[in-house]
């Protein structure tokens, strides 16, 4: 990252859901597969006529009519210029730190190792890293499916890691990674160890901090990655971790937390871990986590909790407090709501669950004034977008 400064702490290492709204560049759209069955001219001329145009409604496509799909794209094409003016208050500045939230992008553990979701949000991601200039990704685990690896050796980080994420764009900047419930039932000590084989992999410990300085400003981002497995236990079979297979380490751990957030004078401080707080998807709320982590996030101020588990994309906002983003899309995607009742309504901002796209991400950029998520998907989908501000003390 130009500038900025990144230190990584190594610690212990142990055994009201919104209207959906769509952005497409023009290039994206140019090469959608539905775009390329029309003629020429037809693109041209939706291309020609795309103004100031606003829609709010939803089109059924019959598949053997060209007219009706290039009215959908024509409705998307609308709203391509409403996204282009929110872009004024989305810029993109030199003095930020960007980076894409990712999770359970852990492929499959037979051929081809890789899903069709995993290849298109991997394809989007490179797509993105390049026009926005990301300084690195975060993994918030479920590396590899369905039981982690066996040992630093292992094929899979090259079937379902490598040989995936090939952009350059992604090859050249570092990977922040941590565990999830899947990776737990293989050995995560040999994904620690394989941060001294790949120039990109980056898994100091089961926990860990990392410190960034926004270039030119004196403004501070920290993000303390952490093992929510180790604090609640496995899911194994169960929907539910059901407790901590080491107490003494989920509360060294938790003890650790309290103390990193304690301290922090950081401008924006972050939480990544694995299962989520809040979630209206399969697996829904952590409970454990509900119960130990959350008082420490809303007591310290924390201005975001980044999550993946369920495979979808989510942003849960308590009020103007705490922000959670879930990002758990990265090769499957789950379209289940059946914990919608066990989050408040007001405090539900968006899901994908209604669209049918493969995978996805999030974009954070961090300036000196707002961090803002920018919820992506392939084919140039822009779905949601929301400001966070610095905190308060």
């Amino acid at each position: 990252m130009k500038d900025a400064e990144i230190r990584v702490e190594h610690l212990t290492i142990g055994d009201t859901m919104n209207q959906h709204s769509f952005a497409f560049d023009h290039w994206s759209l140019l090469q959608h597969p539905i775009m390329m069955k029309c003629s020429r001219s037809r693109r041209d001329d939706i291309l020609q006529s795309s103004g100031s145009w606003a829609v709010n409604t939803s089109v059924l496509i019959s598949p053997f009519s060209c007219r009706l799909i290039m009215e959908l794209f024509e409705g998307v094409l609308h709203l391509v210029i409403v996204y282009l003016q929110l872009a004024v208050s989305y810029p993109q500045e030199d003095s930020a730190i960007r980076f894409i939230a990712f999770g359970d992008g852990g492929g499959l553990p037979g051929p081809p190792y890789v899903t069709v979701v995993q290849k298109a949000t991997a394809d989007e991601m490179g797509r993105v890293a390049q026009n926005s200039a990301t300084d690195f990704i975060l993994n918030v685990g479920d590396n590899f499916y369905y039981h982690g690896v066996n040992d630093v050796n292992d094929f899979r980080f090259k079937e379902t890691f490598e040989n995936v994420f090939t952009a350059p764009s992604l090859g050249n900047i570092p990977w922040y990674i941590l565990a999830g419930n899947h990776d737990h039932l293989g050995n995560v000590s040999a994904q620690i160890a394989y941060s001294g084989i790949s120039e990109r992999w980056n898994f100091p410990s089961l926990y860990y901090e990392l410190s960034f300085k926004i270039p030119d400003t004196n403004v501070s981002v920290t993000i303390l990655m952490i093992d929510t497995v180790v604090i609640c236990g496995n899911t194994y079979q169960t929907n539910q971790p059901k407790g901590p297979e080491n107490p003494q380490l989920a509360q060294e751990q938790l003890q650790w937390i309290q103390q990193k957030l304690a301290h922090s004078r950081s401008d924006y401080l972050i939480v990544a871990g694995h299962y989520p707080v809040w979630s209206i998807g399969e697996h829904g709320p952590t409970p454990c986590l509900v119960d130990q982590l959350r008082p420490l996030l809303k007591k310290y101020n924390v201005t975001a909790y980044i999550s993946g588990h369920d495979h979808s994309l989510q942003f849960i906002r308590e009020g103007e407090g705490i922000a959670y983003i879930i990002s758990g899309c990265g090769s499957f995607v789950d379209a289940s709501t059946e914990n919608k009742r066990k989050v408040p309504s007001d405090w539900l901002h968006f899901y994908n669950s209604e669209m049918s796209a493969l995978g996805g991400f999030i974009l954070i950029q961090i300036t000196a004034e707002q961090m803002f998520a920018s919820y992506r998907q392939p084919h140039g989908l822009v779905v949601f977008r929301s400001a966070l501000p610095k905190r308060k003390f």
